[in-house]
């Protein structure tokens, strides 16, 4: 039995791993710390049995007692500011949390875990392939090897969170895993992110604003594929090593804003009453989701493309996706459709 401290664990990708921990190690603790800003949610972590503690991961003194109240061994951390844009317009949050918040986990958990019993213990950090830069059309894929090279606040924010992690390893034997992963889409996913803005704009007939010409890729990764890939560091990850998770999914922009449009539009056709709940959405009126695409000015400094090389995963965790996109992409809106309830209240924002 395992007691799990969960950071950002009422967040998009943490609230997923904290339903997924609970359904596959029910005999696990789980203490999830969220500071609950705009992105984290009570409501993701109902019918889960966590415990939720609403804090800052820069209060040392609180992660330390936390560490020592629960009796923990684990740290999954997952919260950061993510969102490129908001890194753009206000890159001071991203410095805080990103950095300075890693660093005080981190403190806390050399504090507990070294200078205190000396347990055996496991510090999991989640980082971003977004930290590699971008890449040329044929250039091959992210490989943990590849040199950092970060373009936005953000991803310059995630990367030197990923070195305080290393460098507590190296330097005081923290036993540290880290794994930087692709785009994510699933469920509670704050409607900022492309896949749930564009769906909840077409079912609004609102525009689905495109940066640029579309044409910069992503690999998009099933948000579940990615908590299994999370559990395979805890179980087999090597202390001290970094695995790239991926999704296999290297898709263009353009092409992951067509596949929203044909299953909004089939779905608004073959589900009784959705058009009644959605007057507003083109398929509403038998018109196609995608004309309201509109292009718009790219964002500054925007990378070209990512594309993950997860052979080191496959070869050492026995990593491997499960969800396809079509499928995966089809399974999230179905999720969005029926759980209107938990993304209502965020339009507001």
């Amino acid at each position: 039995m395992a007691n799990l401290l969960v950071t950002g664990g009422a967040g998009f990708i943490g609230g997923n791993f904290v339903h997924y921990w609970n359904a596959k190690h029910p005999d696990d603790g789980v203490v999830v710390l969220d500071a609950l800003t705009y992105a984290g949610n009570r409501s993701t972590l109902e019918g889960t049995t966590a415990e939720l503690v609403v804090g800052d991961i820069r209060d040392t003194a609180l992660v330390e007692s936390l560490l020592r109240a629960h009796d923990i061994d684990t740290i999954v951390h997952f919260a950061a500011e993510s969102h490129v844009d908001r890194s753009i317009t206000g890159p001071d949050a991203f410095i805080d949390t990103n950095i300075l918040g890693t660093n005080s986990l981190l403190k806390a958990a050399r504090a507990v875990w070294l200078a205190g019993d000396g347990r055996a213990h496991r510090f999991h950090h989640i980082s971003t392939d977004e930290v590699f830069g971008s890449l040329g059309p044929n250039d091959p894929a992210f490989s943990e090897v590849t040199p950092y090279a970060p373009n936005s606040p953000y991803s310059a924010s995630k990367a030197a969170s990923d070195h305080l992690v290393r460098a507590y390893h190296h330097t005081y034997g923290l036993e540290v895993t880290t794994s930087n992963c692709s785009n994510n889409y699933g469920p509670y996913q704050y409607p900022e992110k492309l896949i749930p803005l564009f769906l909840l704009n077409a079912l609004h007939g609102r525009p689905l604003p495109i940066y640029g010409d579309g044409m910069n890729v992503r690999d998009w990764l099933h948000v579940e594929d990615h908590c299994r890939g999370i559990e395979a560091c805890l179980l087999r990850g090597i202390p001290g090593e970094t695995y790239n998770i991926g999704g296999g999914a290297e898709l263009p922009n353009l092409e992951v804003i067509a596949a929203i449009c044909r299953e909004v539009d089939r779905a608004l056709a073959e589900v009784d009453g959705l058009s009644a709940r959605y007057p507003q959405a083109p398929a509403a009126r038998g018109e196609p989701t995608e004309t309201l695409k509109t292009f718009v000015t790219d964002r500054a400094g925007h990378d070209r493309r990512y594309a993950i090389d997860e052979a080191k995963a496959r070869a050492e965790l026995n990593y491997a996706p499960k969800h396809g996109f079509d499928e995966g992409l089809r399974q999230t809106l179905r999720w969005y459709l029926d759980n209107e309830n938990w993304w209502r209240p965020l339009l507001a924002d």
